[in-house]
């Protein structure tokens, strides 16, 4: 079945891909549109998610992702807008002339079929696609069963607006056939140019280990705060909190905090007081157990740990170094950050830390497609090959090289 899904989402992507950019536009417009006219309809498929979810025990940072609100498609809808004003990705690049005469360029061009796994986020089905059919591509989507309802009724929409405009419906195209097996078909299906897995650690680390497409790995962030002797503490509290707390179940929040010695007993006490009004729970050393009320001794695993929930490990060192070593070693390449007044430990800092994205005195939920100015994100790549952080329009491109001749030969 699938290769007959590819078959007809390789036909769609080869028009999409030689439309003009006005046209692929349009499609985000219509969309968006579509979205307001519907919102209803949407709201309603995804409270029957809802429902399901909280029926079948559905951990909490889970359904916290899947639910959808109107100021949700309302952001939603926004985004959509904003990728229909930015620039187009495809088109020409470089161009340079051979010695010999021969004119090379390099345009930019669409990958091909994008398959997205997923889990609980339906504004992905609206973000991630909103992406791929903006920069040409056309997207196979494997949304997880706690979303099923919603995601039929956007994958819908987006097909509607394909039509809309005389375009192909197999663009988009959702497999929501329950059975598991599908899942790892993709994973194995020849042809596929791409393939995005968004959800826990257990799926990412399924479709990395098990996949033989091309993948890129995202999403997992056991992200960490270093608070430097030289930190204003105000402003170290205040990150901190935003971190943890402004959304606890994203890939983006605080996991970890680290202090320096000498601001340990002027910081800990604060951050604590203010996280203990939102029922933040410490896991922390020694230090920390003796500044922290009711922390609890951290283990190895919490290091390890990407929360996504009230709690909060927490570690005193020595020196900057030993907070970079901390990072080195349980970090998940994805957002870190330090706070700072000292420019040479801050640049340091941002030079020694392996990570998509490195913070100077901002929170670390700044890691995100919309924040960035991108409309939007299909993922965030923690991996070096072929994109890094917030993946946007560009990320879903390539480069293909023309070359314009007058009869050049190489060897005759």
């Amino acid at each position: 079945m699938l290769e007959q899904n590819l078959l007809k989402a390789k036909e769609a992507g080869t028009a999409l891909a030689q439309t003009k950019t006005a046209q692929r536009n349009d499609i985000l417009t219509v969309m968006a549109g579509l979205i307001r006219e519907r919102t209803p309809v949407i709201l309603q498929a995804n409270q029957l998610d809802l429902v399901h979810a909280e029926e079948s025990g559905l951990d909490t940072p889970r359904a916290n992702r899947l639910k959808l609100s109107p100021d949700k498609l309302a952001s939603l809808t926004s985004g959509l807008l904003t990728v229909a004003g930015l620039p187009d990705p495809l088109g020409g690049g470089r161009r340079w002339t051979l010695p010999n005469g021969l004119v090379l360029e390099q345009i930019h061009v669409p990958l091909g079929v994008i398959g997205l796994i997923y889990e609980s986020r339906p504004g992905v089905t609206i973000e991630a696609v909103s992406l791929a059919l903006k920069s040409g591509n056309s997207i196979l989507l494997r949304g997880g069963r706690e979303a099923q309802h919603t995601n039929r009724v956007l994958a819908d929409l987006w097909q509607e607006a394909l039509k809309s405009i005389g375009l192909s419906p197999s663009a988009v195209q959702l497999l929501d056939d329950p059975d598991r097996s599908l899942a790892r078909e993709l994973m194995h299906l020849s042809g596929l140019d791409l393939l995005i897995p968004r959800g826990g650690a257990s799926l990412i680390r399924t479709v990395v280990e098990e996949a033989t497409v091309p993948v890129i790995e995202t999403g997992v962030g056991n992200c960490h705060l270093y608070v430097d002797a030289a930190a204003d503490l105000d402003m170290a509290v205040k990150i901190l909190l935003d971190g943890k707390m402004g959304n606890p179940s994203v890939c983006n929040a605080l996991e970890t905090v680290l202090i320096h010695e000498d601001v340990k007993d002027a910081f800990l006490p604060r951050a604590s007081e203010v996280l203990r009004q939102y029922g933040v729970a410490w896991h922390g050393d020694a230090a920390v157990l003796d500044l922290v009320p009711g922390a609890v001794l951290a283990t190895e695993e919490d290091w390890l740990t990407e929360y996504l929930g009230l709690h909060l490990a927490a570690r005193v060192v020595g020196s900057l170094d030993e907070a970079i070593e901390h990072i080195r070693r349980y970090g998940s390449s994805h957002s870190e950050g330090i706070v700072t007044n000292h420019y040479p430990t801050g640049q340091r800092f941002l030079a020694a830390v392996d990570a998509a994205v490195v913070y100077w005195n901002a929170s670390t939920r700044f890691s995100d497609g919309n924040e960035f100015g991108f409309g939007a994100e299909v993922g965030i790549s923690t991996q070096k090959l072929h994109a890094r952080g917030p993946m946007g329009l560009d990320a879903l491109t390539t480069i293909k090289t023309v070359a314009f001749g007058s009869g050049q030969t190489r060897d005759f």
